[in-house]
């Protein structure tokens, strides 16, 4: 029986280990927010990459999950003469959970990955040890400029996502499924409230904050050797996926039913 405990054991306490020292890698980020030196180069390197180059995808993934939704919403409202609601439900669902989900999902797949390659094989080149011996803090120029662009960065793509995929639900609505555009977006305007915007935006910066940290945290934790720095690569993008998903699901639960 003692073998049996200890084998459920382990696996726990070395999750709560793990949690503890991302918890603590995160206060040691913040922890350097207000203090100078600012690297605003590297924050504009950072806001550039992780904002504008992933634009295309974000878009790309909202246009089409939008116009999917509105012909998943009809197909199932056709059951109970309910096919009217799919503007209203393409507009709150894109706004208050697919946008942020999905936009906060590729980016965790585009930015997450690319921060734990490139800070994996900066150590693994000695050149985290570089900017020490230069005076350099390697949290400080490295993962804070990332981890404050992309909390910046996410809400943005996700308000663009959250237009474009409702746009992608308007064009199939009136191309395919014979609503009246006005009547169309009238619906969508009167029906969609500030705040289911607004929780999507406060998920986008949660989710922003989460891809950085786990792209940083692998990154500067990562095994010698390009083996360790694909190991690190992997372990970012699923730590930032299932916590997103984690983290959607409380924000959720505390934004709708508290």
């Amino acid at each position: 029986m003692s073998r049996f405990l200890a084998s459920l054991g382990r696996p726990v306490l070395a999750v709560l280990a793990a949690f503890g020292r991302v918890t603590l890698f995160a206060a040691e980020t913040l922890r350097h927010l207000f203090t100078p030196p600012f690297y605003l180069r590297e924050f504009g390197q950072a806001l550039l990459q992780i904002g504008w180059f992933s634009l295309p995808m974000v878009a790309m993934t909202a246009f089409f999950t939008g116009g999917a939704l509105a012909l998943q919403i009809y197909s199932g409202g056709s059951r109970f003469n309910a096919e009217a609601v799919v503007p209203q439900i393409v507009a709150i669902g894109m706004a208050r959970e697919l946008g942020p989900v999905l936009g906060g999902l590729m980016v965790a797949a585009r930015v997450a990955s690319s921060i734990a390659a490139e800070i994996g094989t900066m150590k693994v080149t000695e050149q985290i040890d570089a900017l020490t011996t230069l005076s350099t803090n390697p949290m400080k120029y490295l993962t804070l400029p990332r981890v404050l662009a992309a909390t910046l960065a996410v809400p943005v793509l996700v308000a663009v996502g959250d237009s474009i995929g409702i746009a992608g639900g308007w064009l199939v609505g009136t191309a395919k499924l014979d609503f009246n555009s006005a009547t169309y977006l009238a619906n969508t305007r009167d029906f969609l409230e500030a705040w289911d915007v607004g929780s999507g935006l406060v998920k986008g910066a949660v989710f922003g904050f989460i891809v950085a940290l786990m792209g940083c945290y692998f990154g500067m934790n990562s095994g010698r050797g390009a083996q360790g720095v694909g190991a690190a690569t992997k372990s970012a993008v699923v730590s930032a996926s299932v916590l997103i998903l984690a983290a959607n699901y409380l924000l959720t639960a505390v934004f709708f039913t508290s």
